[in-house]
């Protein structure tokens, strides 16, 4: 009887401490700075050069700034999630991911529900064309052409209502298609962020092919999404970017990925110094 007892309450116990794991392991996003260990880090999963998952493998200047500042920070581990731009603050608020490196734009609005460290890099909004393309030259040289980006962008927006009233707006649903439709003939140009289109242009099926204008209108800075007030963690990120940058990391991690393209960063605002953290 006693041994029945016995037996029962152990099941009991271990019953009870079978969900307590569960849970303690969704939220484990990784510890302090220092402390070694795995950490989840947000990426994009489907922008090639940038983010880009493909069966287990990781690619892409996001991955590889992502990778180089995780083991400045002592972490043995990555855990790469998925994040959409839609998700990336809750993804940061619900404590799923303890950073975010997903060509995410630090802007005002944002800030008010997370923080950022960095920047790390910054694009401008630039056009992608074929490569032998003399015609299109800018966001001026558009009237009359057929210029495609994704459904309800702001990029494709701002063409019509600043440059070229008389663009021929094609929409898709993934920025792959457009670039598609781009490479067949189908459209005259892509736009988007200068280094996601170098991203693309840097596939192999379309190197030497397609290339990046080079004249960016806009400006788009890339930072790190943290958890709102987290302020030491955000000095250590701006700390390991600095290095990656003096040690010539910075630079190889852009050659080794978007710049198989042919692109090449402004050099008046690229590498960026990070802000102050607040």
């Amino acid at each position: 009887m006693k041994l029945t007892k016995r037996i029962l309450a152990i099941g009991a116990g271990l019953l009870l401490a079978l969900p307590l794991a569960a849970c303690g392991g969704d939220s484990d996003t990784g510890g302090a700075p220092g402390e070694g260990g795995k950490v989840v880090i947000g990426i994009k999963f489907d922008q090639p050069g940038l983010g880009l998952k493909e069966g287990d493998t990781y690619t892409g200047f996001d991955v590889q700034v992502a990778q180089y500042v995780a083991k400045e920070l002592g972490y043995t581990e990555v855990e790469f999630k998925e994040s959409p731009s839609a998700q990336r603050e809750t993804l940061i608020q619900s404590d799923q991911v303890k950073m975010i490196f997903a060509t995410y734009s630090i802007t005002d609005d944002r800030k008010q529900k997370i923080s950022f460290a960095g920047p790390y890099f910054i694009a401008g909004q630039d056009l992608l064309v074929k490569s032998d393309n003399t015609d299109i030259t800018g966001p001026d040289s558009l009237n009359g052409k057929k210029l495609c980006s994704v459904t309800g962008s702001t990029s494709a927006k701002k063409i019509k209502d600043n440059y070229a009233s008389g663009v021929q707006l094609q929409e898709y649903d993934t920025y792959s298609k457009c670039v598609e439709a781009l490479n067949s003939g189908a459209i005259d140009a892509v736009t988007t962020d200068n280094v996601i289109l170098a991203g693309f242009a840097a596939q192999s099926q379309y190197q030497g092919k397609l290339k990046v204008v080079g004249k960016p209108f806009s400006e788009e800075r890339y930072g790190v999404g943290i958890k709102k007030g987290d302020t030491d963690l955000c000095g250590k990120i701006n700390t390991a970017l600095e290095k990656m940058v003096s040690d010539g990391a910075w630079e190889k991690a852009i050659a080794d990925t978007v710049g198989a393209s042919g692109f090449k960063p402004d050099a008046a605002t690229n590498p960026p110094k990070p802000d102050a953290c607040s």
